[in-house]
C-alpha cells in the first residue's frame, strides 16, 4: 500500500509533464488518406462505415463514456427521448446539416455540482462552471466493491484506500448487471449509504468519486448521501462510468463537463490513460 501512495503521489507531480508528452504528432491525429484528396476524384465509390472504439492509443485510452441515446435514462425512470435533430438539412436543400440538442444536464456520464442538492449553493452560483478541474483531471485509483453490499462504513474500510489518493472510481456489481445498458431504471443498483459517504469524508483524501450508475448514492439513502458528499463543496461527483473490461489500479483520469453557467450539473466526456 506504501508502494502505491508513492507512485500516486509521483504520478501527481508528473501528471503535467505526461500532458506535454502525450500530445498527439501531427501525423499520428490525421493518418493516412485522412484529408488526403489525391483519390477523391478517382470514379469509384467506396462504402464508408464509420468506427467507433472503446480502446484508443493501442489499448492504452480508455473511453469511460457512455453514449447518449434516445432510450438513455436520466432523473430515475425517464428516458431522455429525442434528444437531437436537425434543424437545416442539407437533403432539405440546405448547404450543411445544423443539429439542434436538448438535453436533460444529468443524463448518461455526468457531473454533479453543489447546487444540485443545497438550495443556498444554487442561488449563489455553485454550478458545474465553478468545478475544480485539478480535481476532475489527474492519478486515479479503480477499485472493485465487494459483490455483495452497498458502499457502506465497512465496505469502505475493508478497500483499504491510503490517505493521500485523491481521485477513485468505484466499480461495482452495477457494471456486472450492466445496469446502464437497461431501458428500466433499477432501484436496487448498488451506491454509497450515507455512513459509507460520511466515513470517506472522514477518514481520506478523496475529492473525485466517480461511480457505475446514474446515482453515487444508493436508492434508500439518496438525499443523504449526496448531502454529505456535496456540503464542503470539495468533493465532486462523477455517475454513470462504464468501467467494464477495465482493469483495477491506478490511471490518469480526465473528466470534463460542459462549462454550463447557472447549471447544477452536466454531461461528461470521461477518459482512462494507463
Amino acid at each position: 500500500m506504501k508502494i502505491l501512495l508513492i507512485l500516486l503521489v509521483f504520478a501527481e507531480v508528473l501528471a503535467i509533464a505526461r500532458v506535454s508528452l502525450s500530445l498527439t504528432p501531427i501525423n499520428d491525429a490525421y493518418p493516412s488518406g485522412y484529408g488526403d484528396d489525391s483519390g477523391a476524384c478517382s470514379g469509384t465509390e467506396e462504402k464508408l462505415v464509420p468506427v467507433r472504439r472503446e480502446v484508443y492509443g493501442n489499448g492504452r485510452i480508455f473511453d469511460i463514456t457512455h453514449r447518449i441515446s434516445s432510450e438513455a435514462l436520466f432523473d430515475g425512470s425517464e428516458e431522455v427521448g429525442e434528444f437531437l435533430w436537425l434543424s437545416k438539412s442539407m437533403k432539405n436543400g440546405s448547404d450543411y446539416n445544423f443539429s439542434i440538442m436538448k438535453l436533460p444536464v444529468h443524463s448518461g456520464t455526468h457531473v454533479d455540482a453543489p447546487g444540485h442538492m443545497f438550495e443556498h449553493y444554487f442561488d449563489v452560483g455553485f454550478d458545474v462552471d465553478t468545478l475544480d478541474l485539478d480535481v476532475l483531471n489527474g492519478p486515479a485509483l479503480l477499485v472493485d466493491v465487494p459483490r455483495d453490499t452497498n458502499i457502506t462504513a465497512e465496505a469502505m474500510k475493508s478497500l483499504n484506500i491510503p490517505k493521500g489518493v485523491r481521485r477513485v472510481l468505484f466499480r461495482t456489481l452495477n457494471t456486472d448487471r450492466r445496469l446502464m445498458w437497461k431501458k428500466n431504471f433499477d432501484t436496487s443498483y448498488v451506491g454509497f449509504m450515507k455512513d459509507g459517504a460520511q466515513w470517506l469524508v472522514d477518514n481520506t483524501d478523496i475529492k473525485l468519486v466517480g461511480i457505475d450508475y446514474l446515482s453515487v448514492a444508493a436508492y434508500d439513502d439518496l438525499i443523504p448521501s449526496h448531502l454529505v458528499f456535496l456540503e464542503s463543496r470539495e468533493i465532486i461527483l462523477v455517475e454513470g462510468l462504464k468501467l467494464d473490461d477495465v482493469k483495477p489500479g491506478l490511471y490518469s483520469v480526465h473528466c470534463l463537463p460542459l462549462r454550463l453557467l447557472g447549471a447544477e450539473g452536466s454531461p461528461i466526456r470521461c477518459i482512462l490513460i494507463k
